[in-house]
């Protein structure tokens, strides 16, 4: 049972697909086969299941998990250990459901810190806790709620989430509209997964309701501009609105408690992070996210 073999698992554990797995690896497709087929028998039990298309099974997660802390910890070592004999702060690993969010603070860490190099990962919420828990990833930005077990958070805001409409809109001129008064309109939201569509669902479940959508996709920094177009309406962050995104719309507020957004940075509780990761920890936590600057 090898380090190669451990890192070819989690990759197909990842996929489930041997052949997509085949092709991220770089590998053919029956050489990858023997190799997962090998470790089942030294585990001596499968870990996936293969009736139609493969899927990991229960003990296939139970073993990932172990595998993805093992590796971690050999890549923490990695790094504690090149951070220990001088060659530099190290690489901070950053991820977040929308690099939008981050832009300025990652913008100032660059001033700051230019020979920091800095890794991006975009990724939805819940497959946060995990990859922090196995050290793929040092820091995390999230919008919606993550389990907390083995982390430490921090709220960076929370603030107010608004409806936003076309100017010519027959609400644009409200101040503030009930959750009930949107069921029939046609929406413009990201895909399952994103925070938006998580408060959208949760919002019209509420009320037994479900959200008519007519425009869904990965780039929520495009949702203004097809409100603007007349496409639909949608759920915006009051960041946006602060921030003057360009695309024409009305925000009317939504008279609901809970059609909010908190963010949250988040980190694992007993990860090593390096100088690099520390001194992105300090800028994310010291930016002012009101006001879009680093807090005096």
């Amino acid at each position: 049972m090898d380090l190669n073999t451990l890192r070819q698992f989690l990759v197909v554990a990842r996929l489930e697909h041997l052949s997509h797995a085949a092709d991220e690896l770089h590998v053919a497709q029956p050489s990858l086969s023997r190799t997962i087929a090998r470790l089942e028998s030294e585990l001596g039990t499968p870990l996936f299941d293969r009736a139609g298309r493969l899927r990991l099974n229960d003990a296939g997660k139970l073993f990932r998990g172990y595998v993805e802390r093992s590796l971690g910890e050999l890549e923490a070592g990695r790094r504690a250990v090149a951070e220990a004999v001088g060659e530099g702060f190290g690489t901070v690993r950053l991820a977040s459901e929308t690099f939008l969010t981050v832009a300025g603070p990652l913008m100032a860490f660059k001033r700051a810190h230019p020979h920091v190099e800095v890794e991006l990962h975009q990724m939805p919420a819940e497959e946060m806790a995990r990859r922090l828990r196995a050290q793929d990833i040092d820091l995390c930005v999230a919008s919606q709620p993550v389990p907390a077990e083995g982390l430490e958070a921090v709220q960076l805001l929370d603030e107010a989430v608004w409806l936003v409409t076309p100017v010519d809109h027959p609400l644009a001129g409200r101040t503030s509209v009930s959750v009930d008064e949107l069921a029939d309109l046609p929406f413009v939201t990201t895909r399952k997964g994103h925070w938006q569509r998580r408060l959208l669902d949760r919002l019209f479940a509420g009320r037994d309701l479900s959200p008519r959508i007519v425009c869904e996709g990965d780039e929520p920094g495009a949702m203004a501009y097809l409100i603007s177009a007349g496409l639909g309406v949608g759920l915006i962050p009051d960041m946006a609105r602060r921030g003057a995104t360009g695309a024409p719309g009305a925000w009317v507020a939504v008279d609901s408690p809970d059609c909010r957004r908190t963010l949250t940075l988040l980190w694992g509780t007993d990860n090593h992070l390096s100088a690099a990761a520390r001194l992105m920890r300090t800028t994310i936590t010291g930016w002012n996210w009101i006001t879009g600057e680093p807090r005096e």
